[in-house]
């Protein structure tokens, strides 16, 4: 064998169907029927990996956003992590790292971008001051659902458009590799009962939902996640929005708010991402970027399956303490927070080429999709959701 397995040599194996379940959709825009998975035949190719010498060993630690406590989210790293150390036969290993450990939690890309870590996972979002680009990464306000973000990615042209911006701005290239779909409004020690009630509160909400609710008249903060039940139980904060009834449970701001507010319109379908340095990834043989883009779909997939599965018990507990009301936004807040969203957007065009570039082709996908979602999607929710 070659000194270097070469993209057919890894198509080849795939279809003996050790790849797994999420290499499906890799596999298949490639032109490779998807193969059943089976232990024994998983068992094959990494024992035929582990076998072949020309492949080197490797130990990547990724630096994430997450505490360890979030395991749906923290687990989308170590869902990646595992199968990229099983598909190359454990001999490209790799551990995911909690907030902290090996970078800040908000300090992630930074340290992926220096070379200090090669590998990360984070929300591109929190990384909006380098370029406001970013927030395609993970979402823009009244923007892509899960499936929207995931259909604009992989086949509407958006991961190409990234892709390019990321190597060329950051010297680092990503994949999707999680998404928590629509996430709620948030957890309020105060009643909004209109656009002014935004007024002077105090809010954690970062990404570009920050900038819309600043213009709304909120004090916006971007907090990590392990600080944000203090600063709610403190009153350091009035509001917070963090993903959903599962994860928030797990965060305890049931215990120390009283309204749970919806949707969160600032994130229908935020994305997160694996990040690696470019040039360590050109280091990479081409079988391991292979098996990392397979490794990363996997993680996105899964990830947004456990969000599906978990939030809806996780919501029926929260409501069973009789303590917490479930408000939806005042449709003056949503009206003025999508007219203040797209005002943004349009002045950070006028600044921003790259921003204006990406902008007006992930805006023309968003249109399209959208009116297809809001046809055939919404009626049949809409229908299914009727108390019978």
């Amino acid at each position: 064998m070659s000194s270097k397995m070469d993209r057919r040599r890894f198509l080849e194996l795939a279809a003996k169907g050790g790849l797994g379940a999420a290499a499906l959709g890799t596999l298949a825009a490639c032109g490779q029927k998807p193969a059943e998975e089976t232990s024994k035949k998983a068992e094959e190719l990494q024992k035929e990996a582990a076998a072949d010498k020309s492949l080197p060993e490797l130990n990547w630690e990724i630096a994430t956003s997450w505490p360890p406590g979030l395991d749906t989210i923290y687990g989308g790293a170590q869902v990646f992590a595992e199968r990229v150390t099983a598909m190359t036969g454990g001999k490209f290993r790799m551990k995911a790292r909690a907030a902290g450990e090996l970078a800040p939690g908000l300090e992630v890309m930074n340290v992926v971008e220096a070379g200090s870590v090669p590998i990360g996972h984070t929300a591109a979002y929190y990384y909006i001051g380098k370029s406001p680009v970013c927030a395609f990464g993970t979402a823009l306000p009244f923007g892509l659902t899960a499936r929207q973000q995931n259909a604009w990615f992989y086949e509407g042209g958006g991961g190409k458009l990234l892709q390019e911006f990321y190597m060329e701005r950051f010297g680092i290239i990503q994949f999707l590799a999680g998404n928590t779909g629509v996430q709620m409004g948030g957890w309020f020690n105060k009643e909004i009962n209109s656009v002014n009630d935004l007024k002077g509160l105090k809010m954690r909400i970062p990404g570009l939902g920050g900038k819309v609710m600043d213009r709304l008249g909120v004090t916006v903060q971007v907090l990590p996640g392990g600080e944000i039940f203090q600063a709610l139980q403190t009153g350091a904060i009035d509001a917070a929005e963090w993903v959903g009834p599962y994860d928030d449970t797990k965060m305890g701001f049931h215990k120390v708010t009283k309204y749970y507010y919806y949707p969160g319109w600032w994130e229908p379908g935020p994305a997160l991402e694996i990040q690696i340095n470019l040039e360590e990834w050109k280091k990479l043989p081409e079988i391991y970027q292979e098996i990392i883009k397979t490794a990363a779909m996997e993680a996105n997939m899964i990830m947004l399956a456990r969000y599906d599965a978990k939030n809806p018990p996780a919501l029926e507990e929260i409501m069973a303490t009789g303590k917490v009301e479930l408000r939806p936004f005042p449709d003056d807040v949503m009206k003025a927070a999508e007219e203040a969203a797209f005002e943004l957007f349009d002045e950070l065009a006028a600044k921003d080429q790259d921003f204006a570039t990406i902008f007006k082709e992930w805006k023309k996908f968003r249109d399209s999709i959208q009116r297809w979602h809001g046809l055939a999607e919404t009626a049949m929710l809409t229908y299914l959701g009727k108390e019978r």
